[in-house]
């Protein structure tokens, strides 16, 4: 594929580069998503400290164009995400990735404490800000450095919440957020399952025109 959105954003097939990173490290040969079924998306975002910086992302093909026009309606509010670089750049380790608040998306892993793939691996699922919206379950917080976020009553820069413009964008397009969940919350967590892909695209193709 090869989609421009605008200066800054791009959507296309993973560079030859890129793949060879990526193989071995958060790509695995499986029966679940190929290669080809993956789009790399190059973006621009708010920092922390209000500059624009380069975005790089891995995704589901299906989704680019959508993930996209998020990041894109994000940085047009001028949402600040501290980082966003590919999970290789941390050897694939979700917990090194959440601890140094990295956002990111694919990376073809299994559900913490599970043998189930975890929308990650399917390129389905984004994390924001992590360090500042941890995942919380069954008492433990993770990233371990997250605890002075854990208390969601509390104020604090970068805090998702319901009231938070990223989770507003991101519902927009019929994405889930973690932080919705009853028996153990995932605060950084957007995602979107097959079923809702539809509807999104009759959205999308809408803002197009």
């Amino acid at each position: 594929m090869d989609y421009q959105l605008s200066d800054g954003f791009c959507a296309k097939d993973i560079p030859t580069g890129i793949v060879q990173k990526i193989m071995g490290v958060t790509y695995h040969e499986n029966d679940d998503i190929k290669i080809s079924e993956l789009a790399y998306l190059e973006l621009l975002h708010y920092d922390f400290n209000g500059n624009i910086a380069k975005g790089e992302l891995i995704c589901n093909k299906k989704l680019a164009k959508e993930v996209l026009h998020i990041f894109k309606d994000l940085y047009d509010v001028r949402y600040q995400i501290e980082k966003i670089r590919l999970a290789d750049e941390y050897g694939g380790d979700d917990d090194l990735i959440m601890a140094d608040n990295n956002s990111s998306c694919f990376n073809y892993r299994v559900i913490f404490n599970t043998n189930t793939v975890s929308l990650h691996g399917l390129g389905r699922a984004i994390d924001i800000n992590p360090l500042y919206n941890p995942y919380i379950v069954d008492g433990r917080i993770m990233p371990d450095n997250a605890e002075p976020y854990a208390d969601r009553q509390k104020d604090f820069p970068h805090k998702i919440d319901e009231s938070d413009l990223c989770f507003k964008i991101f519902s927009s397009y019929g994405w889930l957020w973690g932080g919705n969940w009853v028996n153990k919350k995932d605060y950084q967590h957007f995602y979107k399952e097959q079923s809702r892909v539809r509807k999104a695209i009759c959205k999308l193709r809408s803002k197009i025109l």
